[in-house]
């Protein structure tokens, strides 16, 4: 098993389906409401233990329902959480709208004691980052102690995958402490100014991130698959109907970092990466849709 180390936040998904967003100041009725388990590194850490990797997550919580929760949520999935608890804090939590016809989402987080991760949080796991395969980290903790989380870890010679999601200006020197960067069309778009909507683009956008530093980008892109540098565009795996495309991301960059970290090359672990995320649209939620090892083998072995 390799080791992978994930820096990121937790929140409870509050997730509500309807068949439209209301505007504002109207009230619509749903047809569903769901309550589970989520966030970009608390999902990536799930989908990567879930995948078949020996799974480590720095973060915070408070000292609540919600953080119960969470350590739940990673004891299920075989997580080992390296956690700093804030008892006057709140564990986040994030407000998921899922559109019935598409399945597509629009999300608001309130991170909670996520937002107070600092770079001594990573100082303090610096003999974690150390001994791992790869270290994964986003943006929705702040971003002095993702750049810490990197710094660290190139430093160890470890390998660094970032996650620039949400989307946000990144400070100088960032990309260059970056193995891989696994932006979606629209993160990449911010990072880059290069519209992508075709492999053509990808391509574009991705010499911008090399020439910027990136040794190896990726572009995330949907239901077209992932554009990787110096090989092309991966083609999506298709499980089944899409029932939800929340968490998707994550599923892909958890089962990337798993498939790197077990001694894949990048091209065989961004087809991992594929099959996770074609797996999890499948199915409802983020955390609980992460698919396991084998059947990620599975079909990864149907579309060779």
């Amino acid at each position: 098993m390799g080791r992978v180390v994930i820096l990121g936040v937790f929140v409870a998904d509050t997730a509500y389906r309807a068949d439209r967003m209301p505007r504002m100041g109207e009230t619509i009725m749903g047809t569903a409401f769901a309550l589970g388990p989520g966030g970009k590194g608390s999902n990536q850490a799930v989908a990567a233990a879930r995948a078949g990797a020996a799974t480590y997550f720095i973060s915070r919580l408070g000292r609540d329902d919600f953080g119960k929760l969470a350590m739940d949520t990673w004891a299920a999935a075989g997580v080992h959480p390296h956690i700093t608890e804030v008892p006057d804090s709140y564990t986040g939590a994030a407000h998921i709208f899922v559109e019935n016809a598409s399945g597509d989402n629009a999300i608001i987080i309130a991170p909670g004691a996520g937002a107070l991760i600092g770079p001594e949080d990573l100082d303090a796991q610096a003999a974690l980052i150390g001994q791992a395969d790869v270290f994964v980290t986003q943006l929705e903790q702040p971003m002095d102690a993702a750049m810490r989380g990197l710094q660290i870890a190139r430093d160890a010679g470890v390998r660094t995958v970032l996650n620039p999601a949400p989307a946000a200006p990144l400070p100088d020197g960032m990309l260059e402490l970056c193995d891989f960067v696994t932006p979606n069309e629209t993160e990449c778009e911010a990072l880059t100014g290069v519209t992508v909507s075709t492999a053509d683009d990808a391509e574009t956008a991705c010499r911008v991130l090399h020439d910027k530093g990136v040794d190896t980008p990726i572009i995330t892109m949907g239901e077209q698959g992932a554009y990787l540098w110096g090989h092309g565009l991966v083609p999506a795996i298709t499980a089944g109907p899409v029932v939800e495309t929340t968490g998707a991301g994550d599923a892909f960059n958890g089962g990337f970092a798993a498939a790197l970290a077990d001694g894949k090359t990048p091209a065989e672990a961004t087809l991992y990466g594929c099959a996770t995320a074609g797996i999890s649209v499948t199915r409802p939620g983020t955390a609980p849709s992460m698919p396991d090892r084998a059947e990620v083998e599975a079909l990864v072995a149907r579309h060779r």
